[in-house]
């Protein structure tokens, strides 16, 4: 085995482009994926691609020289970090209408027409620093809670079509002001800018790349943003501040101690994710509340008595 089959990389990826016949080649793209033996979920849909996978190094690396031979990808950037492993247990290539979830049908948001300034990680890091500017997080309240940048408004949302109803509550008042966008890689902030633009907010930008490739900048070195960054694979987190300023920011549930331990509940009908410290965990055996542990020990106590009776029928 060759020193680039023996690691694995996780490969961050979108473009917003015009995909002909979208639903076909995300099944054509399933077969390619599976063939080439990755791991991971791509979303494809009439504006574009989005995706995250997980594969030797080897087989990302030939991922990415394959999609540089079609005219629609060949420009596309990628965000690559090195792991022991895959990230992923399946392969999943979907279609879907949008690539994020907004919802605005009325509304033409193409990122390829309107957005919001792009700020590489250095610029995005001085308008950190003015006192002029709003700063906010494009990602899920969740997301927020296991780490942000410093001073930015932490969205009261938990899945991204709700940002529209939100921002006409809540940020009226901040449309004369520099906006400053984020998300983790930058697609969702694509849209999100554009809808900021389209409601009359004069100053808008967003960063370029994300919160990913921000906590890459060798200048920056991930500085102004404290905890960890959430992230849509196994992983569930990694860390972005590279400095000695990193603040835990995310809170256990149970006992509010420090923690950027994020898991989901063992309750499977909640499944809810939420930060736990190791502590906690073990003490609630994974759950997030006592209603759930109520809950699972009741479906034990009910499995067990299905098994006892089945047992007795068959005697």
């Amino acid at each position: 085995m060759t020193n680039s089959e023996s690691k694995y990389a996780v490969l961050l990826f979108y473009k917003f482009v015009n995909i002909p016949d979208a639903p076909e080649f995300a099944q054509e793209h399933l077969n390619y994926c599976k063939e080439l033996g990755i791991k991971g979920r791509i979303l494809i849909a009439d504006e574009g691609i989005n995706g995250t996978l997980s594969g030797t190094i080897e087989q990302t690396e030939q991922y990415m020289a394959d999609m540089r031979q079609n005219p629609l990808f060949a420009d596309m950037v990628y965000k690559i970090d090195e792991e022991e492993g895959h990230t992923f247990k399946k392969m999943f290539v979907r279609y879907r209408k949008e690539l994020v979830t907004f919802r605005l049908d009325d509304m033409e948001l193409d990122p390829n027409v309107i957005g919001g300034k792009r700020l590489d990680p250095v610029q995005f890091h001085e308008y950190l620093q003015r006192d002029d500017v709003i700063v906010l997080d494009g990602r899920n309240g969740y997301e927020y809670d296991l780490g942000h940048f410093r001073n930015a408004i932490r969205p009261d949302i938990e899945a991204f079509r709700e940002f529209p109803e939100w921002i006409r509550e809540n940020m009226s008042e901040h449309k004369d002001k520099p906006v400053l966008t984020y998300c983790t890689g930058g697609i969702r902030c694509e849209k999100l800018t554009g809808f900021l633009i389209k409601e009359g907010f004069k100053d808008v930008y967003q960063l370029d790349g994300g919160i990913v490739t921000y906590g890459k900048d060798e200048e920056v070195k991930g500085r102004l943003f404290d905890g960890q960054c959430y992230v849509f694979d196994e992983r569930i987190s990694v860390p972005i501040n590279r400095t000695d300023e990193d603040i835990t920011v995310g809170r256990c549930i149970h006992c509010d101690s420090p923690s950027n331990r994020f898991i989901n509940c063992a309750n499977d009908i909640c499944h809810r994710q939420h930060i736990c410290c190791e502590e906690c965990d073990e003490i609630h055996n994974s759950h997030c509340s006592d209603e759930c542990v109520q809950v699972t020990n009741a479906l034990l106590a009910q499995k067990q008595e299905n098994d006892k009776a089945m047992k007795n029928a068959a005697i």
